[in-house]
């Protein structure tokens, strides 16, 4: 029974120890997420400043598993290109050996400062303002990370003579290279976490549970291991995201068995080198032993990688092909590992709804040109781009249904705005549509407006297309300078509706129309006054989540 219990506080410390990183990730996330994601925008074809940033992101938010989510958003945005992402992901290997570092660090004085820590941001969650709630999640998550350590570290856990006893027989079992790495593979895999699996084997070591030549080797699984939830997450996503979670693997792959060669031919000197750097017998010296070992591995992985980084490109384009039929039933630039990071994730959605609305106006012209040239050669691109629109639609309220639990009070005014805004561009490519069938009904009939009709149309149109223009501005750019020429140009197609619709009555008066054409200019009508009621509310989301045109916010 006694070995059951320092079992199941072994297990509530590293259950504590993965919540605290959680709690700081989720944090620093929500607080500095988009603006890490803007910095990684602009990363150049540098490779080093590639590796800098990438090292430095992933320290910040302490998981590489997040920064590959931001690096394959802004690979799918078209921001980023796969030869600049490369040198990203491998920093990003780089920036998680920071959390090794911090746990080898630890020390009893070290210890009581983060318990501070803390209770100091459980106190500072009660505070109303969001900044000061964020810093408090920050300041628990860390403090909670060295809670779960103490736990695992104390007598209770590792430090019991049962539980040495019993894991110093086990590793003495499985005292081979490979079943090692295998080791660290499914441990990483089963945490989802190399932060966390390099943490738990470092205070093994410190503990004098692992011994440090053991320990090596399931520090190198753990690289491979945390490739795992990339791979599987990647499954059913697009082609980029596959290229980006397989570039991440094998790049981890090839440096484990480089080092597990190497370590393995080469045991003792390299045990006797990293004792040489921190010696003595003080479990800090001990942990820095390991720390240093995980430092080691990633920078010198990334040197001998990273000269490699168009071969890892098309290795990657090779393995993965394009499959255009497939891509154009898939989100752009949104995938579900985005839930991951929400202002990242909410970003990327903000891309998918600009290309819906590029298709809403390319649908829009085309079938206009449709209605009034009488031809139909854009059919299957009218046809394809509103089944895109339809699909985009649905794909994206189900996601943003998914995301909106965890945002922020100003997260979730933005979703109830991109909800509405939706809404509007489906409805946009449903009238669209309804103008190339109108115009295919009346070449069927062998219908054709007269010069008169096709004039005022057309200029019913151009202040569309205006509109058009105005509101894309607006949506994409956050500019509200001319959502007041925005309104004009609606009132304006309300008072030609009027217009046209008597002089069209007037032309049937006279004999110069005949009534056949009175339904299908109607609608055309109609259904473009309709268009710019939609583009309004696209256009005033930016200020109102319903569009409406009031200062109502």
């Amino acid at each position: 029974m006694e070995l059951i219990g320092c079992l199941i506080w072994l297990l509530a410390g590293v259950g504590v120890f993965i919540v605290g990183m959680n709690f700081m990730g989720d944090a620093l996330e929500k607080s500095a997420g988009s603006g890490m994601k803007k910095l990684l925008g602009k990363i150049c074809n540098n490779r080093i400043s590639g590796v800098g940033i990438g090292a430095g992101v992933t320290a910040i938010v302490q998981s590489s598993s997040a920064t590959s989510v931001m690096v394959i958003g802004l690979v799918n945005a078209g921001v980023m290109t796969l030869m600049q992402a490369v040198p990203v992901i491998m920093g990003a290997n780089i920036g998680t050996t920071v959390t090794g570092i911090l746990v080898a660090l630890k020390n009893d004085y070290f210890n009581m400062a983060m318990y501070l820590l803390a209770f100091t941001g459980v106190m500072m969650g009660f505070f109303k303002k969001e900044r000061i709630r964020l810093l408090g999640g920050l300041f628990s998550g860390l403090g909670l990370i060295f809670v779960g350590l103490e736990i695992m570290s104390s007598e209770q856990a590792f430090g019991n003579q049962l539980v040495k006893d019993m894991f110093t027989g086990v590793f003495e079992t499985v005292d081979f290279p490979l079943l090692l790495v295998l080791v660290g593979i499914v441990f990483t895999a089963l945490v989802q976490s190399s932060s966390a699996a390099t943490g738990v084997v470092i205070t093994m070591v410190g503990a004098g549970v692992l011994p440090l030549d053991l320990a090596l080797f399931i520090i190198l699984g753990a690289n491979i291991g945390t490739c795992v939830t990339a791979l599987l997450a990647s499954v059913g996503a697009n082609a980029n995201s596959k290229r980006v979670a397989l570039i991440h693997f094998t790049f981890n792959a090839v440096g484990t068995v480089f080092f597990t060669a190497l370590i393995w031919i080469f045991r003792e000197p390299a045990i006797q080198l990293l004792t040489s750097v921190f010696p003595g017998g003080d479990p800090m010296s001990v942990q820095m032993r390991v720390s240093l070992f995980h430092v080691i591995f990633n920078v010198s992985t990334t040197l001998l990688l990273l000269p490699f980084v168009k071969q890892l490109v098309a290795f990657s384009s090779l393995v993965i092909r394009d499959k255009r039929a497939e891509e154009s039933r898939t989100l752009r630039f949104v995938d579900e590992r985005m839930l991951a990071m929400p202002s990242v994730a909410l970003g990327q959605v903000k891309k998918e709804m600009e290309y819906m609305l590029g298709l809403a106006y390319e649908n829009t012209v085309l079938s206009f040109a449709a209605l009034l040239d009488g031809d139909g050669k854009n059919g299957e691109l009218i046809a394809e781009n509103e089944a895109i629109i339809d699909f985009t639609n649905g794909t994206l309220t189900r996601f943003l249904i998914k995301l909106s639990p965890s945002l922020d009070s100003s997260g979730e005014a933005t979703v109830g705005a991109y909800f509405h805004v939706l809404n509007d561009l489906e409805r946009i490519g449903d009238h669209a549509e309804n103008f190339y069938e109108i115009g295919a009904e009346m070449k069927g009939k062998g219908l054709a407006f007269s010069e008169a009709a096709v004039s005022e149309l057309g200029e019913l149109c151009k202040t569309v297309k205006k509109m058009f223009d105005i509101s894309k501005d607006a949506f994409e750019n956050l500019n509200r300078e001319h959502l007041d020429e925005l309104t004009a140009l609606e009132d304006r197609t309300d008072e030609m509706k009027r217009t046209l619709n008597a002089a069209h009555f007037a032309r049937l008066a006279e004999g110069n129309c005949s009534v056949d054409h009175s339904p299908y200019f109607s609608s055309t009508v109609v259904g473009l006054e309709r268009v710019a009621d939609h583009l309004v509310n696209v256009g005033y989301s930016i200020l109102n989540p319903t569009g409406s045109q009031k200062n109502e916010y």
